[in-house]
């Protein structure tokens, strides 16, 4: 048993040592290789792109903040005008019932007329003789 713990242990062991020799050369290949980027790009373009990219940012953020302002003036204008087109609404359509109403009557009554004088209303071609009203939708 003491063996096979022993045998473990410096199975580890060389696993750790093998690894360390692994991520050396990985660690150099990748300094070596970010050098070479370094001087690909020049370090004069890089400080121009972080200035324009930091100039975009300061505007979005401008922007961003304008766009939240609106949000909350166009919340209260809602809130403020919500109530008065819901009222506006209600009233529209209790005059709507009210003329629909008026208007079953008044065909009601037609009827009741027409039934009992049959002259009492003249045809379509009498109707149009007798309007000599201009037109307002039609244009000259």
């Amino acid at each position: 048993m003491i063996e096979e713990c022993v045998a473990f242990i410096y199975d580890v062991n060389i696993s750790v040592k093998m690894e360390d020799q692994v991520r050396e050369p990985i660690g150099s290949a990748s300094e070596e290789i970010s050098t070479e980027f370094q001087t690909l790009v020049d370090s004069q373009d890089l400080d121009s792109i972080t200035q324009s990219q930091n100039l975009i940012l300061g505007r979005l953020q401008d922007s961003n903040a304008v766009l939240s302002h609106f949000n909350d003036y166009s919340e209260n204008c809602f809130a403020d005008v919500s109530a008065d087109f819901s009222k506006n609404t209600r009233l529209l359509r209790t005059m709507k019932s009210d003329l629909d109403y008026i208007f079953q009557k008044l065909r009601s009554m037609k009827g009741k007329i027409v039934a009992t004088y049959p002259d009492a209303f003249p045809d379509n071609s009498a109707i149009e003789a007798l309007d000599q009203r201009p037109d307002l939708e039609l244009a000259k």
